[in-house]
């Protein structure tokens, strides 16, 4: 379990004094590089695969093209929660069948869909030169969009490590639920404490009310400005609302099922707030770069 003793007594020893708040948000010109965002969590059933594609939808509605990689190993559902059927995924690449836009899926709005599936785990497999025809397949998606949305799996496993790092950006996914913010607590401290990372971005998850969501986020910005040497910036909350499983039965995204829900009110407001939030001043380059980090390509 991710909350160990550790990491449960650093959680319920939050100190009483004032939160810093978050930076405030900048607009910022379009992309260029496109901005690379990991979206993770400490443990599943957060509803992170549902927030990637809503948020991917209120991307495109207001004008950005947007990527997804379903990298959450042979369990990505990516798909089935779109209702889409891709006849092949990564794995078709590496083994050098297809190309990368044979294997791409158009989902709700244009968004464009890469299916990992058990490919990601042959990444660390491939020979170099194998990695250049790869990374020179891949090339060509900085030109063509702005937003590249990661969907780790859950957890501190090794590949969902390997994506937080290489992505511009983390996001991390929480629900106000105690474990929920221990878990979210244990995998920050991972990554900044074994990996260097310094930046996250909380998003709380299923919040009843906006008071709900920013209590969570005290709770976790206290415990990680005492123990840990990170930025945690705030970019807002999902209400819990009834439709958002309702649209995963009918296998559509909020935005076309329910388009006046509050929920996907949340999500229409998150898009803008991604696009007005400031890029992290380490900047850590284009795709090209973040795929040459997955595959420890020198």
């Amino acid at each position: 379990m991710l909350g160990n003793t550790n990491t449960s007594r650093e959680m319920t020893n939050i100190p009483n004094e004032k939160m810093n708040k978050s930076p405030k948000a900048d607009r910022i010109k379009k992309k260029n590089p496109p901005r690379i965002i990991a979206v993770t969590s400490g443990k599943g059933g957060v509803g992170k695969t549902s927030i990637v594609a809503n948020l991917a939808f209120a991307l495109t509605q207001i004008g950005k093209s947007v990527m997804i990689l379903d990298a959450d190993l042979g369990l990505g559902n990516l798909d089935i929660l779109l209702g889409l059927t891709p006849k092949f995924n990564l794995n078709h690449v590496l083994t050098g069948e297809k190309c990368v836009s044979d294997i791409t899926v158009k989902g709700p709005g244009m968004m464009q869909i890469i299916p990992a599936s058990s490919g990601i785990q042959r990444l660390a497999e491939l020979s170099k030169e194998q990695k250049l025809h790869f990374l020179t397949e891949l090339s060509v998606l900085d030109q063509c969009i702005d937003v590249f949305l990661i969907d780790t799996a859950a957890g501190i496993s090794s590949n969902v490590i390997y994506f937080n790092v290489a992505a511009q950006e983390i996001m991390v996914v929480a629900t106000p639920e105690p474990t929920s913010l221990t878990d979210s607590y244990a995998l920050m401290k991972v990554l900044s404490k074994e990996y260097s990372e310094k930046r996250f971005n909380l998003l709380v998850n299923c919040a009843l009310n906006a008071k709900d969501a920013m209590t969570a986020f005290k709770k976790l910005s206290l415990v990680t400005e005492r123990y840990l040497d990170i930025s945690l910036d705030y970019l807002g909350y999902i209400l819990l609302d009834e439709n958002v499983p309702k649209a995963v039965r009918q296998q559509m995204v909020l935005g076309e099922a329910f388009p006046n829900s509050h929920a996907n009110k949340c999500f229409n407001t998150l898009a803008q707030r991604i696009c007005e939030f400031p890029v992290s001043g380490d900047n850590k380059g284009n795709i090209h770069f973040f795929w040459k980090h997955v595959l420890q390509y020198d």
